[in-house]
Parts: structure tokens; sequence; C-alpha cells
């Protein structure tokens, strides 16, 4: 019985267990495993979380934004208001179109520089 005890109590003894510690060298301890997966998804959530905080703003960066969000829906908005105006007084519509056609090129390349700028800058910050 002391043999026996001896030799179990090498493979066995001090807090220790060799088969386990010699097992996990070919195959990867699933508990552990799982605890270090788990540590890593909280991890990863809490920092997705604070992408998400919004800090405290003022009137001023409040207002901001909804200027921001303005000349989308102005732009559908202003055409489908054009369509309308032609509908109801050509006339009015044609004078104002022949306005628009005296513009030089120039300030067309301008106004679509600065449209595709801003839509671009705000793709780009969305995306």
């Amino acid at each position: 019985m002391g043999l026996i005890d001896r030799l179990l109590g090498v493979v066995f003894g001090g807090g220790r267990n060799v088969v386990a510690q010699t097992a996990e060298i070919f195959r990867v301890n699933a508990e552990a495993e799982a605890v270090r997966g788990a540590t890593l998804r909280g991890a990863a959530l809490r920092q997705f979380g604070q992408e998400f905080v919004q800090p405290k703003r003022g009137g001023f960066d409040r207002f901001m934004d909804g200027v921001n969000r303005l000349p989308r829906p102005a732009l559908a908005l202003g055409t489908l208001g054009l369509f309308c105006a032609a509908m109801v007084d050509p006339v009015w519509f044609a004078a104002r179109m022949a306005g628009i056609a005296l513009v030089p090129e120039p300030m067309w390349w301008l106004l679509g520089a600065i449209v595709s700028f801003y839509f671009g800058a705000r793709h780009q910050a969305k995306g």
C-alpha cells in the first residue's frame, strides 16, 4: 500500500495532476478556452459600447446637427417643388430657368465641387 500511495502521490500529489497537465500539451483545456473566449467577447462588447456613448452636448451643437441634416431633404423637396412649379405656372418657371441658363459654367463647376465634397465628406464620416 505504501508503494502505490507514493507512486500515486508522485503522479497526482502536490495539488497537481500530471496526467491532465500532459494532456493539455496535446489538447486545449476546454474550460480555460471558454473563459478566455468569454473575456475576449466581453472586452470587445465594452469597446463597441464605448463607441456609441454620446457626450453631453450644448444647444449650439444640437442646432448645428440639425442644420447639417437639412441639405439632402432640401435638395429633394426643392426638385419636387420645381416640377410642381413647372406644372402650375410654365411661364414663370421658364423665366427662372432662363435665368439659370445664364449662370457661367465655372460657377456650375464650383457648385458641383461644393456639393460633392459635402456629401463625400459626410459619406466618409458615416462610413
